[in-house]
């Protein structure tokens, strides 16, 4: 552990956003889990939502600079293919 009072500072805000992005993690692999339980079940407009919502949790994560953009642009295309294959 640090001396200095403001590693120290450094160390208990680094520990909250660990923890902040470990749960924000989490529920975008949820969300994406439910697009794909949705398609497994075949309910097109579930499946919909769930995709919206999955989409909008990526680019979050590409703003809060979680994720890199091309990984947020190639889980959407692979889920929007899952939902497209319903049809």
């Amino acid at each position: 552990m640090a001396n200095m009072k403001q590693q120290i500072k450094r160390y208990k805000n680094d520990d909250k956003k660990r923890a902040l992005n470990a749960s924000f993690k989490s529920s975008l692999k949820t969300a994406i889990k439910n697009v794909k339980a949705a398609v497994e079940a075949g309910n097109k407009e579930e499946a919909v939502k769930a995709f919206n919502l999955a989409a909008s949790k990526l680019d979050s994560s590409v703003s809060k600079g979680i994720h890199h953009k091309n990984y947020a642009s190639r889980q959407k295309a692979k889920l929007a293919k899952l939902v497209n294959s319903i049809a």
